[in-house]
């Protein structure tokens, strides 16, 4: 009797195959948070670690397919805040709650995403043979650069939707950076602290934001901010 065989490694397509297996690491770190290693993400997909290393190369690379991955679902959600219909107070304080509500959802990813394991994690790369790695993953070095899209997208909507004047697009920028540094630095202490409720944190966050920013107009035939 003819059994079938289950699909090999390469014969699976490879956006499938990557997807598959930043769905197995997503399960790992919803886990073990920032300890999560490159050993037990193989593992959770049925694979050994080289053909982990052949798709990401490195704890790096997968790193930055996981913040692409998470960001870009963020940006989703917080695109469909600012576009509500509703005042801009409305859409300030829902802005700020749908990203804290997204840190708070997951924790555990955030913490992978921001902050570096306590205890260094050995994690050997295929193409470096025995007995060299990568220790001590430096999760700062990867998560500027995740913090500057935010920044970066959030100017857009702002340079979009508010008029500042001639040196609008700068002014933009500053707010946008500002704004996602502010989010960023409350929202870790909040994670980590508890001081207050979510709708509290929002509130102070949004009356600390309505000074300038409630004082200047929209620009003409947009949606508003």
């Amino acid at each position: 009797m003819e059994t079938r065989q289950q699909p090999s490694e390469r014969d699976r397509p490879a956006e499938q195959r990557r997807r598959e297996l930043l769905e197995a690491a997503d399960r790992v770190v919803l886990r073990d948070g920032p300890k999560a290693s490159m050993n037990a993400i193989a593992a959770e997909a049925g694979i050994t670690k080289p053909i982990l290393y052949r798709h990401f190369g490195d704890k790096g690379g997968l790193y930055r397919a996981l913040a692409k991955r998470h960001t870009d679902a963020l940006l989703d959600s917080l695109r469909l805040a600012l576009d509500a219909p509703a005042e801009r107070r409305e859409r300030v304080e829902a802005t700020l709650d749908t990203y804290l509500a997204a840190i708070e959802a997951r924790p555990q990813v955030y913490r992978f995403l921001m902050h570096p394991a306590e205890t260094p994690q050995p994690e050997t790369g295929a193409a470096a043979g025995a007995g060299s790695g990568e220790t001590g993953f430096d999760v700062g070095r990867h998560s500027a650069p995740l913090l500057r899209r935010l920044g970066e997208e959030l100017a857009k909507v702002i340079h979009d939707r508010v008029e500042l004047g001639p040196e609008g697009e700068r002014l933009a920028r500053v707010w946008g950076h500002g704004i996602v540094g502010m989010m960023h630095a409350a929202g870790d202490w909040w994670l980590g602290d508890r001081p207050c409720s979510r709708a509290e944190l929002v509130r102070c966050l949004a009356d600390l934001l309505w000074g300038r920013l409630a004082a200047v107009s929209d620009k003409a035939g947009g949606p508003g901010f």
